[in-house]
């Protein structure tokens, strides 16, 4: 793959790309911290990029732990700390960045307390694009006191002057960014390949939220109050993307959610349908409860909700299509699946879930890199 984009195989080597991600994932998990770091070794790579970037928020201890992480480039390391979803305490995240910059100056003693004026220099310089991405401010009073402190030269003045008001005088006023705390979606932080038997596109902290959005709550569930079971009825990845395995596997089926991961990008979108999917029908559901959506995750910083306000086109049930949703459609999925074909209009519901790459009929059109659809049911007592 590198050999193809070195003699400028463009076609080729994205191919080898898609491959590898789709058809090899045991192999890249067998070799994750290697490919990993290789994956930021050529710009080229993009697609690999956000598959190990992924993965490497879900288990960071897959890179941290490595013995590759002390050579990681600082761009690798730059795009996986400053994630909201890094699966990862703090307090660790930046004793591994005081490991790394470490590592890229030999010389440098290990006791911070031994270091000379040089020394502070070179790791300053060395983490300059990393210090920023901390979230300080979100740490305990203990972990500055204990992990923090001991490398306090390594920061500005000014913010170290504003962690010590923020934990010893919270309510005087600082001017340092507050950074917000990691999305923090599992009790046991995985070190090993991630269970994919929930969602391969969604996370819990993606659950909690949308089951917000079916219950019409002001404020979002936590993952511990999400009082729904996500159950798998489809993967496009495994099952197939063709409109017939949709309708095999989720006809008669109601109260479901479809995800969607854009392919390129950090995109998720997808659409609540508290109504059975109807095969036979070729027509319009009339539905108050639907609601399409795009999710935080990754560059993605806002979630967006959009429900319908025109009920009586909210679902679409035709055989030739995938789900459809709205008139016109707001959302849906092509039968020209040969090429993972979806388009986004803004029509039925309230607001647009995607603006990008509109044409002159308001079609925002992008491909898909998995889609799934997910049954949703209140956990037993």
């Amino acid at each position: 793959m590198l050999v193809a984009y070195e003699f400028l195989l463009e076609e080729l080597a994205k191919h080898l790309e898609s491959y590898l991600i789709k058809a090899k994932p045991n192999w890249l998990y067998l070799y994750f911290a290697h490919i990993y770091k290789l994956s930021f070794q050529n710009e080229n790579l993009h697609d690999l990029q956000r598959w190990c970037n992924s993965i490497a928020a879900k288990c960071p201890n897959l890179i941290f732990d490595s013995d590759d992480f002390k050579t990681l480039q600082e761009p690798a390391l730059i795009s996986l700390i400053g994630r909201d979803d890094l699966q990862m305490d703090e307090v660790k995240i930046w004793s591994y960045v005081i490991k790394w910059g470490i590592a890229q100056n030999s010389d440098i003693p290990i006791d911070p307390k031994d270091w000379s004026d040089e020394n502070i220099l070179s790791m300053k310089n060395s983490l300059q694009n990393c210090l920023p991405l901390i979230r300080y401010f979100q740490m305990s009073g203990d972990d500055i006191v204990n992990s923090v402190q001991p490398y306090q030269q390594l920061l500005d003045k000014d913010l170290w002057e504003d962690i010590i008001k923020y934990f010893m005088a919270p309510s005087q006023q600082i001017t340092s960014l507050i950074l917000p705390p990691r999305e923090i979606t599992i009790t046991t932080l995985a070190t090993t390949r991630p269970n994919d038997s929930f969602s391969s596109v969604i996370n819990e902290s993606h659950a909690a939220e949308i089951a917000s959005w079916i219950d019409k709550k002001s404020v979002n569930y936590s993952v511990k109050e999400n009082p729904y079971v996500f159950k798998l009825l489809l993967r496009g990845s495994k099952d197939g993307f063709f409109p017939s395995v949709f309708w095999d596997l989720c006809d008669k089926q109601a109260n479901t959610v479809v995800v969607i991961k854009i392919k390129g990008s950090d995109e998720i979108i997808g659409g609540y349908n508290p109504l059975e999917w109807d095969r036979s029908s070729s027509l319009y559901n009339s539905c108050n409860d639907s609601f399409l959506f795009s999710l935080k995750n990754g560059s993605i910083k806002r979630s967006i909700v959009s429900r319908i306000k025109a009920p009586e086109k909210a679902i679409y049930c035709c055989p030739n299509n995938g789900p459809c949703f709205g008139g016109g459609h707001d959302l849906t999925i092509l039968n020209s699946i040969s090429k993972n074909k979806c388009y986004c209009r803004h029509l039925s519901y309230e607001k647009p879930i995607r603006n990008k790459h509109v044409d002159h009929n308001g079609r925002s059109s992008f491909l898909m890199e998995d889609y799934e659809v997910l049954q949703i049911h209140e956990k037993s007592n």
